[in-house]
């Protein structure tokens, strides 16, 4: 009879790859990151995130196709936390008026990009097709969950059109926009003026809706 010998163990290679270049991906978004708040949209290049980041420009390009990849994947990690601000914030304060509704999503958007410098870069500077669609997709997404909160409200009619939220939306990106350009920290009276507007274009349509009644 022939003794069995233990099977001899290969090491878990893949494993040791996989973890690997999962690091190296989250090095190579967080190196993109430092780069967007130390030296802004245009810097964070490929190259320089490598070099930045010490993986070969191969090698980086090996886990983004271009940089486009990156900074997407960048911003939908800003958007998620984002959106769970913003509902936290319209779930707990519960806006009794439309003023109070606009400030319950500016107050969270404001504290983020101030909190997120490269986050500013990306919405408003990186306008490359793939983060125009990620804006507007996010845009759309917070105007229906408004115009159903504002509806069950009784703040504006239940015929309110969706354009006229996402247009609301529109208006406050272009005047952040326009703070974020006048000051790194976001200029407080074009923020103030953003609020104004967009509650004032809301109005509107409560207006019609009492006069109606």
């Amino acid at each position: 009879m022939f003794e069995k010998t233990p099977a001899t163990r290969t090491p878990a290679r893949p494993a040791v790859v996989q973890r690997r270049g999962v690091e190296r991906r989250r090095a190579i978004l967080d190196t993109a990151e430092v780069l967007l708040v130390e030296q802004g949209y245009e810097a964070a290049t490929l190259k320089a995130i490598g070099e930045r980041a010490g993986i070969p420009v191969a090698s980086v390009y090996h886990y983004f196709s271009d940089r486009h990849q990156v900074d997407a994947e960048l911003l939908q990690g800003h958007m998620n936390e984002v959106d769970a601000l913003v509902g936290a914030e319209l779930e707990a304060s519960g806006p009794q008026t439309l003023s109070d509704t606009a400030d319950a999503v500016i107050n969270p958007l404001l504290g983020y990009f101030r909190r997120h410098p490269g986050c500013v870069e990306l919405w408003f500077k990186g306008r490359g097709e793939p983060l125009v669609e990620l804006v507007r997709a996010f845009d759309e997404a917070q105007a229906e969950r408004l115009r159903h909160l504002l509806v069950e409200r009784g703040l504006v009619p239940a015929d309110v059109p969706p354009l006229v939220l996402e247009l609301a939306f529109e208006i406050g990106n272009r005047l952040f926009d326009v703070a974020f350009r006048r000051s790194p920290d976001g200029d407080d009276a074009t923020i103030d003026e953003a609020r104004r507007v967009v509650t004032a274009y809301l109005e509107t349509y409560a207006s019609d809706a009492r006069r109606r009644g």
